[in-house]
């Protein structure tokens, strides 16, 4: 098994891509911390694991808060004894708005979740990971993040900032043993579009050229099999980088 013995944090982890790569590691040894601010729905998935002959623990976590993060970091070390990799998995989407519509309070919200709570979590875990001279970080970033096309400006710069944090991070810590890199994923078939609200019809009518060209939809299931090649030593070499996994739709730009 690629994971055996490791401890991993995956944050979203209630559902979809997150759901799919907590699965995926506790199949492959590692021990899991399931972390999401739905705690029934990160109970049921940690029982599921459990039940497969995995090992996982359920913890209520919204990343939007400090307190959560460490919580949720504290609770893999007391549990499992360390921590060997992080996921950044949780985000939610903003309604399409261009910068012109932007709302204070919702682009707050959305940098809290997608960008802050990523950096927060890497914080927390980075002297863990420096202590042992080795760790890994697999954060969830997005097509969104690569060009300007695929969401609202809110979103769309979070997810830039993810994927300019996850390079630096790379680069920094090159020398100490930790690996950092991102996945972005193109449209997949989660519930994330439940988290957009007041979906602005100026905006939505800009991004419909860039979604008709989308080969196909992804699985959540193939996601985690890219983040479960960035977790193992298959991806020894790679560091500081971005794999695309959108069945080559960012290709077209």
């Amino acid at each position: 098994m690629k994971l055996q013995n490791k401890v991993a944090v995956v944050t979203g982890a209630a559902s979809g891509m997150g759901k799919a790569i907590a699965e995926l590691y506790a199949k492959e040894g590692a021990k899991v911390v399931v972390a999401d601010l739905n705690s029934e729905g990160a109970e049921t998935v940690a029982r599921e694991i459990v039940s497969n002959g995995g090992v996982a623990k359920a913890v209520k976590v919204n990343v939007a808060k400090l307190k959560d993060i460490d919580n949720m970091i504290e609770t893999a070390v007391n549990e499992f004894g360390t921590l060997d990799i992080l996921v950044n998995n949780a985000g939610i989407m903003d309604g399409m708005e261009p910068v012109g519509d932007i709302d204070d309070d919702k682009w707050d919200l959305i940098f809290d979740i997608n960008t802050k709570g990523v950096m927060r979590a890497m914080r927390k875990a980075l002297p863990i990971f420096l202590e042992k001279e080795k760790g890994i970080i697999v954060n969830t970033a997005s097509s969104g993040g690569l060009n300007g096309a695929h969401a609202g400006a809110t979103y769309t710069a979070s997810k830039h900032a993810v994927i300019g944090l996850t390079k630096n991070t790379g680069y920094m810590y090159a020398e100490k043993g930790i690996r950092c890199n991102a996945i972005a994923p193109g449209g997949v078939e989660t519930n994330i579009a439940s988290s957009i609200n007041d979906l602005n019809d100026f905006g939505a009518s800009r991004t419909r050229a860039a979604q008709s060209v989308m080969p196909r939809t992804g699985k959540p299931e193939e996601i985690a099999k890219a983040a479960l090649f960035l977790a193992s030593n298959d991806s020894s070499f790679i560091n500081g980088t971005v794999i695309t996994a959108d069945a080559g739709w960012t290709a077209a730009f």
